[in-house]
C-alpha cells in the first residue's frame, strides 16, 4: 500500500527501481498532500536510478554524518549545541534549499539575540558542513555564498603583577592555587582542572598535555618554572589522581560566583578566567620571550595565534629604531634633543 496512516499522520511506502524500500512519514494529516509527497519521492527515485542524478540529501542527514566525522574535534560539544539551535530553522530542509536568503535570516536572528561574533560561529558551522557535503561526500554541487559579520578587534586583556597579586589574595584556596598555576604555565582552564599526577615529573620540572587533551590536538610539553613546581609540591597528598581538586573532585567550572566576587573585591573588571592565559603570555613577551618560543610554550598550532601579543615586545626594537637616529635632524640643520629616549 502506497499510503497508510499511523495515528492521524499519513505515511508513504514504495520500492524504488533499484530495489530500495522507502517508508517515511509524510508529516501531514491531509491525504492529498501525502499523495503529492509520495509521487515526488517516487519520481525523484526514478530519476536517480534511470538518469544517474544525485539523491537529494537533507540537512539532518548532513548533521548526522558531520557529527560522526568530527567526533575528535576539541569543540565537538559546542557544535552539538549550535546544531540543536539551528534545528528549528533547518530540520525539514534539503541541502539544496539552504539559500542565501534563509542563511541571512538565521544570521540576523542570532546576531540580534547574541552578537555578530556569535552569529559568525553559527554561520561558519553551516558553511563547514555544506563544504564537506560538496567536497568530501559529493552530495551537492555548490555552496551558497554568504558573508560573515565584521567583528571588532578585541584587545588582549591582561593583568599587571600587582593586580594579579590582589586577585590571588581574594580567591578561595582551591581557585587560588589553580589561578597561580595558570599564571605560571599558561595552561588552559581544562588542562589545569584535569591535570593528573601521572602527567607531571617534578624532579625534571616537566608536565605533559596529551593530544586528546589539547585544543590543537597535538601533544606538547609544559616546562615547569619554580613557581609552578612550588604550587604542585603544595598540592601533593590532597588527591591521588588529580593535581587540583575541590571536595575530592576536579574543578570543572572555575567561572563561579566565588571567582566573580573575588574580582569585585580586588577591583578588577572585564576579566575572564581565560585571560589568565593572556596575562601569562603578555608577561612572557614583555620579559623577552620570543613569539616562536611562546608558541611552543603555549601549545598554539600556528604562529598567527601568538601575533596578538607582538605589540607587547616593543623593547627589542629600540636598538633597530636608533639606526636612523639623527638623520632627519641633521638634514634639517637642527640640534638633537638634549635627552635621549630611554633604551637607545
Amino acid at each position: 500500500m502506497s499510503l497508510f496512516k499511523r495515528g492521524t499522520t499519513w505515511w508513504v511506502s514504495f520500492t524504488t527501481p533499484g530495489g530500495e524500500r522507502i517508508r517515511r512519514s509524510a508529516g501531514t494529516e491531509d491525504k492529498k498532500l501525502a499523495q503529492e509527497y509520495h509521487d515526488s519521492l517516487k519520481h525523484e527515485a526514478w530519476r536517480i536510478y534511470k538518469l544517474g542524478e544525485k539523491p537529494r540529501r537533507t540537512w539532518q542527514e548532513a548533521v548526522v554524518r558531520w557529527l560522526a566525522d568530527t567526533q575528535d574535534k576539541a569543540d565537538h560539544q559546542k557544535d552539538v549545541g549550535k546544531l540543536k539551535w539551528l534545528d528549528q530553522y533547518l530540520s525539514d530542509k534539503y541541502l539544496d534549499q539552504l539559500d542565501r536568503d534563509l542563511i541571512d535570516h538565521i544570521a540576523r536572528v542570532k546576531r540580534d539575540e547574541a552578537s555578530p561574533s556569535t552569529a559568525n560561529r553559527y554561520l561558519a558551522l553551516i558553511r563547514a558542513i555544506m563544504r564537506m557535503a560538496r567536497d568530501e561526500w559529493d552530495w551537492i554541487e555548490k555552496v551558497p555564498r554568504f558573508r560573515l559579520y565584521r567583528e571588532p578587534q578585541k584587545r588582549v586583556r591582561w593583568l599587571k603583577p600587582d593586580e594579579a597579586d590582589r586577585l590571588l589574595g581574594e580567591l578561595p584556596d582551591h581557585l587560588k592555587m589553580m589561578a597561580a598555576f595558570s599564571l605560571s604555565t599558561g595552561l588552559r582552564q581544562r588542562n589545569v582542572s584535569y591535570l593528573r599526577w601521572d602527567q607531571v615529573d617534578l624532579e625534571r620540572g616537566m608536565a605533559w598535555v596529551h593530544a586528546d587533551q589539547s585544543k590543537s590536538r597535538k601533544a606538547f610539553a609544559v616546562p615547569l618554572n619554580e613557581d609552578a613546581c612550588s604550587i604542585l609540591f603544595q598540592q601533593q597528598g590532597r588527591n591521588s589522581e588529580y593535581c587540583f581538586t575541590y571536595q575530592g573532585e576536579p574543578v570543572d567550572r572555575t567561572s563561579t560566583k566565588a571567582w566573580a566576587n573575588a574580582l569585585q573585591r580586588a577591583g578588577i573588571s572585564d576579566f575572564r578566567w581565560h585571560d589568565l592565559r593572556h596575562t601569562w603570555a603578555s608577561w612572557h613577551v614583555q620579559n623577552g620571550t620570543s613569539l616562536y618560543e611562546l608558541m611552543e610554550l603555549g601549545g598554539w598550532s600556528s604562529f598567527e595565534m601568538v601575533l596578538r601579543y607582538a605589540h607587547m615586545a616593543g623593547e627589542h626594537l629600540m636598538k633597530a629604531a636608533g639606526h636612523v637616529e639623527g638623520t632627519i635632524l641633521a638634514q634639517a640643520g637642527n640640534k638633537k634633543a638634549p635627552h635621549k629616549v630611554r633604551g637607545f
